[in-house]
Formats: structure tokens, C-alpha cells, sequence
């Protein structure tokens, strides 16, 4: 909190001070086609809206705090650091994302409100604001002082300030919102929408203007971002919660993303770039695929009976050697029934198993996740806990069914992913976890969430048209884990004894949506046999070797289907494209490859292929020599997909 102190001495100082009345100012991104447009007057507060290419889509709204009384702000006039916006340009070089590099170009510019407080203390009122050719972004900070010294510490006495942003949309567009383990709410018209929604919310605006809203470094303090709206109404505000402090805080970007296509979207790092820089070495984080025991308990290959014990993961660890995959998640139940709290997740049933699988698999070259249900992260010391994992020498941490409210659940996430980082352990979080919100930048370990409904545990809700819709709202969040790759799917239950409902997709579905999902860990859900019964498809699938140098969603509809390109970290080219319970044919342009000649492998749908009835037939072209000005042509049949490797 010391920028904002600092910040707040010397707006008293030096800033120079001008009427608010009638006073409107504008910053454009660098491009000049978005414009965000800030005024302020004593009886509305502050005031924004956004404008593209002229054209207003959101029209005036409000932002900033409403405080508790005896706090009073002056929006009478707006104070300023210097007379324009400012251009800011760098680099970010991830430790694992989408691209190698990403580009952070904007224009920026703070306003600044004067506060009076009771106890003789005071402050500011910031609106920070940033807007980038990818869309915009501002958030309100408080700062505060005792105005005989203007330094900490504040009275004693809490006082409340409540969030009061709203987003007035100028015209009656179609939105898709997250919908927890359901299916997303949307097509919708922001009319008819009743009632709270939640984030990320993707919007159509245009045929050629799609719209996101969601949220970017949100404080460990801060409840994650609900949005409300009544019906006949295009304004949705953000549900208010009380932020009790005596403290100066940041409050959490509100950010607005645009984009020709909604592809554009899932390919921006927005509100990555809206979080802070990672504080120490996290070169120890290996993204990458991921094997999983929790479903191949119950299978069975020429008399084989696959279980969650120490035999059967020395052959998920060989097949990971083998293929170059990065390791094997192990699931609930290792140390104990997970729901109970006598279960130690240090000590209990299959620890010794637990601590020889690790040791196997470091002599492999392959990690070994834990999982850890919150049960025995709060009956237990979690950090003693998470010591005793690095020091076995696990890799990371599944972290499941956490309890709390939202804010409490925002607080405790970020607890354990910093003491995650302390431990060298990758995290993912499942069961309704806080959405992302770019904190990946932060914390690389924080590889991936279930900001979703996890296809094998999703079954009674996953159709086709789910995965091409999510792939368009929950993943722009950030990276999540669909745990897609099952490929017995031949038409009946399966023997697995968790959820052995048949699974409504094709063998190239399966493979091309785990290249498609943006996650730090892409963790598959079948046994090594199934795998290596479509030798094409596993070579696809062996082929996705994180980070990955570039990714580009190259055609899509929300609903409809979806085609992504992602180079590796050896720089093959790899193209999956999933669509929903409709066939269709698609053209693919290569125009992203380089200079030279590349061979294609091209597996698709066979022509009696179909989600429902004939799951694992697929065709295999012969490689085929291709450049920069190829076209490939595919067909998807109802509920497929395609895969196509691509090499120099």
C-alpha cells in the first residue's frame, strides 16, 4: 500500500486541480479505435464510457465507491499527475501461455478524487485507467492518511466502502455467461437476462465486434466479481459487497475486452498483462501433459485390471516416459476417505505407495500431482502439509471441493497457491473454484482450474455444443481443465467404476479438444492401451510439448465450432477443430506458417462417423507436402473433430 500512500501525498501536493462540471476526458488505445471517455460531478460520482470507432457501445455509467457517512469525496473536481495520456510499451516473456511473447501496449491515465474522512484522516479516490487496441480496463484505488502526517497507520475504527460499477450497454446484444457445472446460460439477449449472472460474460455486439467483461488481479480481500441485471434492461452493475477497512486498497480491474472475432478473444493476454510481474524463480513449473488415475480405475485390457494403486501407476509412469508426457495426476482417496477428518493427508492409506510412485517417476523423468481435499487442508497444518510434499518430491497439488463463501474462498485460494510456490508445487483448483482472473501471471505455478464442468465428470450435462460454447466464455477467464482425451467410446457403459456413462464424442473430438483447451496442465483420462490403439492420434497428442511459442484461434462461432493452431515448444504446428452436434466443412488457409515446405498428417472423421452412434471410426490422410499458401479442407462429423500436425 505504499504506492497508493505515496500517491495520495502527492496528489494533495502538486496535482493540479480542474473543474469537473462539464469537463469530459478521453483516452484513446494506440490504435485510436477504442475511446473511454471519464467525467465526474458531485451528484453522479464518476462516469465512463466506451466508444469504438465512433460508435458507443457502452453509454455513461457509473464506477468508483459508495462510503459509509462521515466520508465524504469532492467530484467537483478531477485531479491530474500531467495533461494527457500517457503510451506505455514492454514485453512479457511468460514462463508458460499462450505465446512466447506477448506485447503490452497502452495508453494510460489516472484521475484523482479528494476524500474526507471523520478521526482527522482523509485521502483519494484514484481511477486508474488503461486502454489497450484489445479493449479496456480501470479500477478504483483508496488511498488514505491522517491528515497531521499524512502517514499510517489509520484509526482504529473500521469504515465501509461498497463497489458501485456499472456497465450500460448502448444496445440490446446476445451474451453467453459461465454457469458453474452446467451448461452456459446464452444465447441470451441482455433484455431478458434476470437476476445475477456470472463472469465471464462474452458478448455479440456485431457480426464483426464481440465483446468480453470479466476481472483482473483481484486482492487475496477481494469477493470475486457478480454481476445483476433486471429484466428489459441493457445495464448490468456489479453486485455490491462491503470492503471494511481503515487501510488505503486496490480495487480489482474491471475490464472489457473487444475483438472482430470472438476468436480474438480467447487469444488475448489482457488480463494476464493486468496482473503483477512473478517475484521470484519459477523455471521449476513444467506444463505439459498429464496422465490421471481417477478414471482408469475400473478398466480393463486383456485381462488387466486397471486401480488407483502402485502397480497400475508404474504403467501409467512408463507409458508418460514413453510418450514425453510431463506426469500423472493422482486423485482423491490416496491418504483416506477425502470427506473425513481423520483422513491425514501425509500419513494415511497408500502414503508409503504414494512416496515410492514419486521416487519411480523422478528416475523416469516424470512428476506425480497429490490430491488434497480442503477437508484435510483445514483440519490439517496446510503448510506442513505442503512441506511434506516437496519434500517427497511430488510436482503439484489437485486442490478439491473448498469450502466458503466467495470471498473467503478468493482469500484461501491465493493463500495456497503462494504457499504452493513457496513448496515448488503446481495447483489447480476443482469443484468451483474462484474464476481466473490472470493471476497466472503472477503465480506461473497456478496452471489450471475447473472453471468449468470437467467433461469425464460431466457427462450428464457435456454435449458437443457445451465445449464449443465454453471454449469461447470460460476459457477467455483463463486456464481451464476440461480432462478431455477419453477414447473408449464405443456405444455402451464402460467398467469404470466412477461415472461409466458413454461419452457423447469421436476418437478425434477427444484429442483434438485436449490441443484446443488452454491449460498449464492437460490432463487426459484413459489408460496408456486406448492411446496406442490410434497411433496417428497419440503421435498428435505426444506432439503437445509446452509452452507453447504461439497460438491463434483461426475460425470459430460461439456454439458452433472451433478451430485452433499452437506451435510447440519444437515448432510443430498442430491444428484442432471441434465442432457441436452439426457436420460441417471447413477450409483451413496455413497463411501462419513460415517460409519453406511442411509436411501435414491429417486425421479427421471417417464419413460414417457420428458422436452418437459411431464414435471411434476415423481416417488418416497420407502426409502431404504443404506452405504457407496451402488450404486444407476438412469435414467434422456430428460431434468431431480433427487433428493436424504439421512439420518442417
Amino acid at each position: 500500500m505504499k504506492r497508493v500512500l505515496l500517491l495520495a501525498v502527492f496528489a494533495v501536493s502538486f496535482l493540479c486541480q480542474i473543474s469537473a462540471q462539464s469537463q469530459v476526458y478521453e483516452i484513446k488505445s494506440p490504435d485510436k479505435k477504442i475511446c473511454f471517455s471519464v467525467k465526474a460531478d458531485q451528484e453522479s460520482g464518476i462516469l465512463y464510457k466506451v466508444s469504438l470507432n465512433g460508435k458507443d457501445v457502452i453509454g455513461w455509467s457509473n464506477t468508483g465507491y459508495r462510503f459509509d457517512e462521515g466520508v465524504t469525496i469532492d467530484y467537483s473536481k478531477i485531479a491530474t499527475p500531467y495533461s494527457r495520456p500517457r503510451k506505455e510499451k514492454s514485453e512479457w516473456n511468460p514462463v508458460w501461455g499462450k505465446r512466447s511473447t506477448v506485447r503490452d501496449v497502452y495508453r494510460t491515465q489516472p484521475f484523482y478524487f479528494f476524500l474526507a474522512g471523520p478521526d482527522s484522516f482523509g485521502g483519494h479516490v484514484e481511477l486508474e485507467v488503461k486502454v489497450y487496441n484489445e479493449g479496456v480496463a480501470f479500477r478504483t484505488n483508496v488511498g488514505l492518511y491522517t491528515k497531521s502526517t499524512y502517514e499510517e497507520p489509520m484509526p482504529d475504527t473500521d469504515w465501509a466502502a461498497v463497489e458501485q460499477t456499472d456497465f450500460m450497454f448502448a444496445d440490446d446484444y446476445t451474451a453467453w455467461y459461465y454457469n458453474g457445472e452446467r451448461h452456459n446460460i446464452g444465447p441470451e439477449k441482455l433484455s431478458d437476462a434476470n437476476g445475477e449472472r456470472l463472469p465471464l460474460m462474452t458478448i455479440k455486439a456485431a457480426d464483426d465486434l464481440y465483446l468480453a467483461v470479466h476481472e483482473a488481479d483481484l486482492s487475496s480481500e477481494g469477493w470475486p466479481m457478480r454481476l445483476n441485471s433486471e429484466a428489459g434492461e441493457t445495464k448490468f452493475s456489479i453486485i455490491p459487497e462491503k470492503i471494511k477497512s481503515n487501510r488505503s486498497f486496490y480495487g480489482a480491474w474491471r475490464v472489457i475486452m473487444v475483438g472482430q472475432t470472438p476468436g480474438d478473444l480467447v487469444d488475448s493476454h489482457l488480463l494476464e498483462l493486468l496482473n503483477p510481474e512473478p517475484q521470484g524463480d519459477f523455471s521449476w513449473v513444467k506444463p505439459g501433459v498429464y496422465l490421471w488415475d481417477w478414471r482408469i480405475d475400473g478398466a480393463v485390457w486383456e485381462g488387466y485390471h486397471y486401480g488407483m494403486n502402485y502397480d497400475s501407476w508404474v504403467k501409467m509412469i512408463d507409458f508418460a516416459a514413453e510418450q514425453g508426457f510431463q506426469g500423472l495426476v493422482l486423485d482423491a482417496n490416496w491418504y483416506g476417505p477425502e470427506f473425513e477428518k481423520d483422513s491425514d493427508p501425509t500419513k494415511g492409506d497408500k502414503a508409503r505407495d504414494v512416496q515410492r510412485i514419486i521416487k519411480y517417476g523422478k528416475d523416469k523423468g516424470v512428476g506425480v500431482w497429490l490430491y488434497l481435499n480442503d477437508v484435510a487442508g483445514t483440519n490439517y497444518p496446510i503448510e506442513e502439509t505442503l512441506a511434506q510434499y516437496e519434500e517427497w518430491g511430488a510436482s503439484g497439488v489437485k486442490y478439491g471441493f473448498m469450502n466458503g463463501n466467495p470471498q473467503e474462498k478468493n482469500r484461501k485460494t491465493q493463500e495456497i497457491t503462494a504457499l504452493c510456490a513457496k513448496h515448488h508445487l503446481m495447483v489447480d483448483y476443482h469443484d468451483y473454484p474462484v474464476h481466473p482472473f490472470g493471476q497466472m501471471r503472477t503465480w506461473p505455478n497456478a496452471v489450471t482450474r475447473e472453471y468449468c464442468k470437467a467433461q469425464l465428470d460431466g457427462r450428464q450435462i457435456f454435449q458437443p455444443k457445451t465445449f464449443v460454447t465454453s471454449a469461447f466464455v470460460n476459457m477467455v477467464a483463463g486456464p481451464i481443465d476440461q480432462n478431455n482425451g477419453f477414447l473408449e467410446l464405443h456405444q455402451g457403459r464402460t467398467t469404470r467404476k466412477d461415472n461409466n456413462q458413454e461419452v457423447p464424442s469421436t476418437v478425434t473430438g477427444e484429442i483434438a479438444r485436449t490441443l484446443i483447451t488452454w491449460s498449464g496442465a492437460t490432463v487426459i483420462p484413459d489408460i496408456p492401451e486406448y492411446y496406442q490403439k490410434y497411433p496417428s492420434l497419440l503421435e498428435f497428442l505426444s506432439a503437445e510439448k509446452q509452452p507453447w511459442q504461439e497460438s491463434i484461434t483461426l475460425a470459430g462461432e460461439i456454439g458452433e465450432y472451433i478451430v485452433m493452431a499452437r506451435q510447440n515448444k519444437d515448432g510443430d504446428w498442430l491444428i484442432g477443430a471441434a465442432t457441436n452436434e452439426d457436420e460441417r466443412e471447413l477450409e483451413i488457409p496455413l497463411s501462419f506458417l513460415g517460409k519453406g515446405n511442411f509436411t501435414a498428417t491429417v486425421n479427421t472423421d471417417a464419413d460414417d462417423t457420428h458422436y452418437r452412434t459411431n464414435r471411434e471410426t476415423f481416417r488418416t490422410e497420407a502426409p502431404k507436402t504443404v506452405t504457407r499458401k496451402s488450404v486444407i479442407k476438412i469435414r467434422l462429423a456430428p460431434g468431431g473433430g480433427a487433428c493436424i500436425l504439421i512439420k518442417k
